[in-house]
């Protein structure tokens, strides 16, 4: 499978989304974060499988060879570990050269004797990670799921999922060489319908890592009509129930906005404001128009010509996500814009 190779903005918060005279398909992202989540334990140290390498030095080319794929796309990126658990990079806009950065510092000699593994509790160490992004998050678990300290990984997972519900997906890329390592990653693909498994191994085939990195974190759209203007569109912003007032978690995605704004003063751009399905059509009309007020009045407070911001509002009649469900709810009280 090929990838589109053009050049996208370098802005970690924007998808750059060019139609051009021949109307490529548009590119766009399947989750709002994602979370590398690499196994660190004494085991991972260990040959796989009785070859020349080892897991852990596997699955850091796979990190290296993944993030070479992962399209430039408006999502959050981090990189942790367990056993021990650790932070090589925080969840942040993301950003292909400082997160191949951060695997670099992965390890590949360090001792085996004495470095258990806790996967549970590495795996509940993410709530707090997860419960403070916004949006679908996507967990990318490298392991050879051996556990042999701590609580049970499965039981943990399956909490995380009962937590967030669809907002959460736990990939599996698996490095499992003993009958009780394929055993959990087995159990961990299966507690949700959303996962993708893998072989680690499988990896190194370029076809087999275009298709999952496509499976993860993004969708080819339909080609859009033929036109040699391009079209930018921005993240989405998400708001509390029943809130429009733009919160600290949003500047940043703002800001970044703002800088592409300030850059193409030619822009004009559409700032369209959305709810839930909670609450009647007149209610959420008005609340979706000062949504979308609230971020048309920042970037005008910001520098930006009002001449250049059109403002709408379309209460529940425009939902993205599934309303039946709390996660779908949070995800369809947002505000997206996109250029002209």
């Amino acid at each position: 499978m090929k990838h589109m190779q053009r050049s996208l903005v370098a802005m970690a918060a924007l998808l750059l989304l060019a139609s051009t005279a021949f109307a490529a398909p548009k590119m766009t992202p399947k989750v709002d974060n994602f979370i590398l989540f690499q196994d660190y334990s004494g085991s991972m140290a260990m040959d796989y499988k009785g070859g020349a390498k080892t897991k852990i030095a596997l699955a850091k080319e796979t990190l290296l060879a993944m993030n070479a794929k992962i399209p430039a796309l408006p999502y959050k990126g981090s990189l942790y570990t367990f056993a021990p658990y650790g932070k090589f990079q925080e969840l942040k806009p993301y950003d292909k050269a400082g997160l191949d950065a951060a695997i670099g510092k992965i390890k590949t000699d360090y001792e085996i004797y004495g470095r258990q593994t806790p996967m549970g509790d590495g795996l509940m160490s993410l709530d707090p990670v997860i419960g403070t992004s916004s949006g679908r998050i996507a967990v990318v678990l490298l392991t050879d799921g051996e556990n042999n300290l701590g609580t049970d990984p499965v039981a943990e997972a399956k909490a995380l999922y009962a937590k967030y519900g669809n907002r959460l997906c736990i990939h599996v890329v698996s490095y499992a060489d003993t009958a009780h390592g394929k055993r959990i990653v087995d159990e961990l693909r299966a507690i949700s319908k959303c996962a993708v498994f893998v072989e680690g191994a499988a990896l190194k085939d370029g076809a087999v890592m275009d298709q999952f990195v496509k499976d993860v974190f993004y969708d080819m759209g339909a080609a859009p009509a033929a036109s040699d203007k391009e079209v930018i569109v921005f993240r989405s912003l998400n708001f509390g129930f029943d809130k429009f007032a733009i919160t600290d978690e949003m500047i940043p995605s703002l800001e970044q906005a703002l800088l592409l704004l300030k850059q193409r003063p030619e822009m004009e751009i559409v700032v369209e404001g959305h709810t839930d399905s909670i609450g009647t059509e007149v209610y959420n009309q008005g609340l979706s128009e000062r949504r979308a007020k609230s971020v048309s009045d920042w970037l005008v407070k910001n520098g930006i010509d009002s001449q250049r911001i059109e403002s709408a509002g379309y209460g529940k009649m425009k939902p993205k996500y599934d309303n039946s469900t709390a996660e779908g709810r949070a995800l369809n009280r947002r505000v997206e814009i996109r250029s002209k």
